[in-house]
Parts: C-alpha cells; sequence; structure tokens
C-alpha cells in the first residue's frame, strides 16, 4: 500500500475542475529541486488550495522525507499549519501489467489516478538524473520547473556554449528530453508545456559570470521556448528548516516574532518565485 501523509485531499477543485499538474525537473542534482518543491507545495497549500505531491527519486526522495519531517514535528508540537499531502509510488505487481506494459509507468499512472480527483495540484518532484518515470512525468507537465544554479556547469544541461560563454552552440541533454515531452503532448492533443527556467542560488553581487548567463539564457529562452524567473539565493536558512520540515511561512507559527532581514528577502523571494510561475486560479496573498 503507498505511504500516504501530510495535508488531506478533500479541498475544492481548481478553476478547470482537473489537477493541474506542476513537475520539477532538472538532471542534475544541488540545483535545489526539492527545496523549491517543498516552498511551492506548501506556498500554495496554505493559500487554501488541495496540494498532492510526489517523489520519484525512489532511492533518497527527499521530498518525502522533508514533508514526513513536517508531519512529525507538526504532531509533536501540537500545531496545524497547511501541509501538502504526500503519496509514496504505490507498488504493482507484475502480473498485473499489460503485455509490453513498463512497471514505472503503471505505479506512476495508480498514483495519479489515486490523488487527481482531490488535488487542484499535484507537484512531482524528479531525480537528479534522466530515469523513465522522470521522463514520463514531463509529459504529464501542465507547468514545468527546472531550478538551475547560475553556473555554466547547469547551463550545459540545457545548452552547449562557446569557449567564451557567449555563444549557444546547440541544445543539450535535458532541453532535448523537454521537447521529446512536447511532442508527446502535442500528439495527444495536450496543451503546451509552461516551461519555467528558475534561476536558483543567484550570487549577491553583479559578476561577468552573472551577465553572461542572464545573456544566453535570454537567447536560449527565446529559442527553444522557456521563461525565466529568480529563485532563491544560497540561505542558511533553508539548512536549518529541513530537519522540522518548515518553510519560509512558517516561522512565525512557530514563534517566530521578529524575522531578520535575510528571513525577509527570502520570503520575497519566494512571492515572486509563486507570482513567476502564473499558476491558474492562484493570487498571492503572503
Amino acid at each position: 500500500m503507498a505511504l500516504i501523509w501530510g495535508g488531506n485531499l478533500s479541498g475544492q477543485r481548481g478553476v478547470t475542475g482537473m489537477a493541474h499538474i506542476i513537475v520539477v525537473g532538472n538532471e542534475k542534482g544541488g540545483a535545489g529541486k526539492s527545496t523549491v518543491s517543498m516552498h511551492v507545495a506548501t506556498a500554495l497549500s496554505r493559500m487554501g488550495h488541495a496540494v498532492s505531491t510526489l517523489d520519484l527519486d525512489l532511492r533518497q526522495k527527499t521530498l518525502g522525507t522533508y514533508i514526513g519531517n513536517r508531519t512529525r514535528f507538526l504532531e509533536k508540537e501540537g500545531l496545524d499549519l497547511p501541509t501538502p499531502a504526500y503519496m509514496d509510488l504505490p507498488q504493482v505487481e507484475n502480473a498485473n501489467l499489460q503485455p509490453g506494459e513498463n512497471i514505472y509507468d503503471r505505479r506512476l499512472s495508480v498514483a495519479m489516478a489515486k490523488l487527481e480527483p482531490g488535488s487542484d495540484f499535484i507537484l512531482i518532484d524528479c531525480p537528479g538524473s534522466h530515469t523513465r518515470l522522470s521522463q514520463v512525468a514531463h509529459s504529464l507537465a501542465d507547468t514545468l520547473i527546472t531550478p538551475l544554479n547560475d553556473s555554466f556547469i547547469d547551463f550545459d544541461l540545457l545548452a552547449h556554449v562557446d569557449s567564451d560563454g557567449l555563444k549557444i552552440l546547440g541544445p543539450s541533454v535535458y532541453s532535448e528530453m523537454v521537447w521529446s515531452a512536447r511532442q508527446l503532448r502535442s500528439q495527444a492533443g495536450l496543451k503546451p508545456i509552461d516551461w519555467v527556467v528558475v534561476r536558483n542560488r543567484l550570487g549577491a553581487q553583479q559578476m561577468v559570470n552573472k551577465e553572461k548567463m542572464a545573456r544566453v539564457m535570454g537567447d536560449l529562452a527565446n529559442r527553444i521556448g522557456f521563461r525565466i524567473a529568480s529563485g532563491f539565493n544560497e540561505r542558511v536558512i533553508f539548512r536549518e528548516l529541513f530537519p522540522r520540515g518548515l518553510t519560509l511561512l512558517d516561522l512565525k507559527d512557530i514563534g517566530v516574532q521578529q524575522l531578520n532581514i535575510s528571513n525577509v528577502a527570502a520570503r520575497q523571494e519566494l512571492r515572486e518565485l509563486i507570482a513567476g510561475l502564473d499558476l491558474p486560479g492562484v493570487a498571492v496573498d503572503f
């Protein structure tokens, strides 16, 4: 049986009557996918939306651990804070598969069928590697969020550049996977993926590398069709919140009376990220 914890699935449905699927993906670890996933999912929950989550990193399950930490901490402290629901990917018996059917396709399909009826949003956190599950999840995305560290090492997943970091030579592996997912959706008659690349862990200073990144990101966005949003600066607070399963929006609820300048700035970054995603039926009110 799939493990379910966190929020309930009985909220009001979204404006379309179907769950809007958010996929957080990047084929490189360390880009902040799980931090972005948790903050987006919790922010939507706190705004009154019914949010369900899946973690497709079947080994590490950082998002699943994050939400589990939150559930245990809230129970321990006697707190009742909005929390996204989490489901482990259900197990499926090989005997129940159709001839030629991939077991991971069936497991994801079963999970989506369970979550969709009661969810406004389903957020899927993908592993930092290319897997069958990640590939299929990308084809399900209404909104695709790709957190990207502000460096040419991470940018190489999207496109190759020349030695000066100024000219794009061609798309790279991750962009090609997103292109394939877009083709599958088009063939199925589904609406296009709204792809949002989030520049994460931005440096505080205006450096030459940062300016080059902004230039090539803008160029590539026009070429292959994604939007750019700003993410989070590197902050110690994110590492401190994880063991308790908390987000920036929960600090006052646990007794923090006065936010420091860094925390206030981080909340503003989250506000700008949610606004930049432009999700259906979402009005940023925090």
